[in-house]
């Protein structure tokens, strides 16, 4: 498939991929949906009108609104109706689009006059804790090697409700909190800055359709509610989390923010790049058991670029096929309950960590609780993340000549407040 817009084989962005997202521009303030095409944004507001197959003929108001809420709730059918629509449209021998000047003129937009907000209007966000390698490394470094995962680990995907309102989208500067922390076990707390500034290399993704307040989600169904995946970084400040965590768990160590890519890439761009789901012993519960592959080779990397430095040292690489517990799952344990979610919450796959050192997804792993420094290039090495620092997240699907990918998820550390 080619389209008529260029792009390189190193774009995240080609006609394979399409993700939406909601930008502004400078001579036009209004929130608007875009979908990304090599360089280019095609602003969908100004589409509207050519979405006219059978599902999506009475409800192209969806394209004019300033979130991705409403197309996020109108479910699979829709969804697959409007990325056939627009790969139409973007392909090189259709004219609609191709040969309309005016109308390209004003729908293409570059990425680089374009200003990304947040994708959706968050309602409730989730964070899990689904990565065997990560709980592994965790429960190792603060209980033992064989009491590294607690006897739950492997029965259900542990998880706990975060702040939807700290959700930012990627270039949002993070300011290093101030917090009760224990440097020392056999002394006092101390309230100051966090001084074991972290990154969470993570995945997340939105809910499409929701469900009433006391129906489950069931695992055969969970896919049709999953709308698409962002790359995230979920901050955490680790000296404020040891002491605060028992016996509730993360509170204000994980508040201060959490980024997300602007770029919601969609179920169906990923689906060629599906693969075999984690093998799970023991067999999980029947409500959290199924046959179908929904894992992902999704290639990931984190780099660090410190203040001042045009140089990013890559600190991790990893892949979100290593992942225990899958979207799936997570989905329908969340709802097992009778929980009710909604178009636009947001469900995050924990830490991302590989079984190997390079794979590790956060710098209290990396460092090994602060043992080991870690290079981030031109003779700068960290332990922990220093004000100034500038966090970068990638990740991409490889495809035959073509990525899939996800943009860049960015954030800089700030100064904490003065007390």
């Amino acid at each position: 498939m080619k389209s008529f817009l260029p792009f390189t084989p190193d774009s995240h962005f080609p006609i394979q991929n399409l993700p939406y997202g909601i930008f502004s521009t400078n001579d036009n303030a209004t929130h608007r949906i875009g979908v990304a095409i090599g360089e280019m944004i095609l602003d969908l507001s100004l589409v509207s009108h050519l979405f006219t197959g059978p599902v999506l003929k009475t409800k192209q108001q969806v394209f004019q609104q300033d979130t991705l809420n409403g197309l996020m709730s109108l479910g699979s059918p829709a969804w697959k109706e409007a990325r056939s629509t627009l790969q139409t449209l973007l392909r090189d021998d259709c004219p609609t689009l191709r040969d309309d000047q005016k109308l390209r003129a004003k729908a293409l937009i570059p990425q680089s006059s374009a200003t990304m907000h947040l994708p959706a209007e968050i309602g409730d966000y989730t964070d899990f804790y689904s990565s065997i390698d990560h709980a592994t490394n965790v429960g190792t470094m603060f209980r033992s090697k064989e009491n590294a995962l607690m006897p739950n680990w492997k029965y259900l995907p542990v998880g706990y409700h975060g702040r939807a309102s700290s959700v930012v989208v990627s270039g949002t500067p993070i300011r290093r909190p101030n917090g009760q922390t224990r440097p020392k076990d056999e002394e006092p707390p101390v309230f100051g800055p966090c001084r074991l500034m972290d990154f969470e290399l993570e995945m997340a993704f939105f809910v499409g359709p929701g469900n009433k307040l006391g129906d489950p989600i069931g695992i055969k169904v969970a896919h049709e509610h999953i709308f698409g995946m962002v790359l995230m970084n979920d901050w955490s400040a680790r000296d404020i989390q040891k002491w605060e965590y028992v016996p509730l768990g993360p509170f204000l160590a994980k508040n201060l923010g959490t980024t997300i890519s602007p770029w919601v890439v969609t179920m169906e761009a990923l689906a060629p790049f599906v693969i075999d789901s984690y093998v799970q012993d023991p067999q999980p519960f029947p409500y959290l058991k199924h046959e179908d592959k929904y894992s992902y080779d999704i290639k990931l990397e984190v780099g660090i670029r410190a203040e001042g430095s045009n140089h990013t040292g890559t600190v991790c690489r990893s892949n979100f096929r290593h992942m225990y517990w899958t979207m799936k799952q997570q989905l329908a344990h969340h709802t097992i309950t009778g929980c009710n979610v909604r178009p636009g919450d947001l469900l995050a796959s924990g830490t991302i960590s590989g079984p190997t050192e390079e794979s590790y997804g956060s710098m209290l792993e990396l460092s090994w609780r602060g043992s080991k420094t870690i290079d981030i290039g031109n003779g700068a090495t960290r332990k922990f993340l220093q004000d100034g620092d500038e966090v970068v997240m990638t990740g991409y699907c490889q495809g035959e000549g073509y990525r899939v990918g996800f943009g860049l998820c960015t954030g800089k550390v700030l100064p904490a407040h003065p007390l």
